[in-house]
């Protein structure tokens, strides 16, 4: 069915002639046109009607999180959406300083994990590409690249952002800091001498 309502009255003035034919009603040209400029309101709202009904029934496009809660914890609700995963303890509010910058932060591509503990602390797990991205983590966080501590193959920090504590965490950050020549461009490291 088209949605273009303006032709209405001129296929409606083709059907009243059509069917004053076929039923041999007594309708002059001028009748058939008067009736059929009378009838285009209420025929256009029917139209518009029953358009409207079939576009209540298209399906629309939704993703379901999985929520569960944490096994053995009994403290966090835990829910995976584009390849993060969350952890929110129970009684958080997620209007909370931690909540919402917490769901700000899940949408960046980088994030795999999110944890908020309570309306203030949250911890977030990030697996940037390069070391210019990790340097935005610390710049967003408010991190001082002098106070990260690698471990192993983890990196992690601790800053601030918006009234909310942020445990930073960064997967394979360290091996991006052996090439020292770009971290110490990066002012990640202090230069060697």
């Amino acid at each position: 069915m088209s949605k273009d309502l303006r032709h209405v009255p001129h296929k409606l003035h083709s059907a009243l002639e059509m069917a004053s034919a076929i039923l041999d009603l007594p309708l002059t040209a001028p009748q058939r046109e008067a009736l059929a400029l009378e009838l285009t309101g209420p025929v256009r709202a029917l139209i518009a009607e029953a358009l409207a009904d079939i576009g209540d029934d298209t399906p629309v496009r939704y993703a379901v999180n999985d929520v569960e809660l944490a096994p053995g914890s009994g403290e966090f609700e835990v829910s995976e959406f584009a390849g993060c995963i969350a952890r929110v303890g129970l009684d958080v509010d997620l209007d909370s300083p931690a909540g919402t910058v917490a769901a700000k932060v899940r949408r960046q591509p980088d994030v795999t994990g999110i944890e908020i503990r309570d309306a203030h602390t949250f911890g977030v797990t990030v697996d940037p590409q390069s070391l210019d991205a990790w340097r935005w983590w610390l710049h967003q966080f408010q991190i001082d690249p002098a106070t990260v501590v690698l471990d192993g193959t983890v990196a992690t920090a601790t800053g601030t952002k918006s009234g909310a504590t942020v445990h930073l965490r960064g997967d394979g950050v360290p091996a991006m800091y052996s090439d020292q020549d770009a971290a110490s461009l990066m002012c990640l490291v202090e230069a060697r001498p």
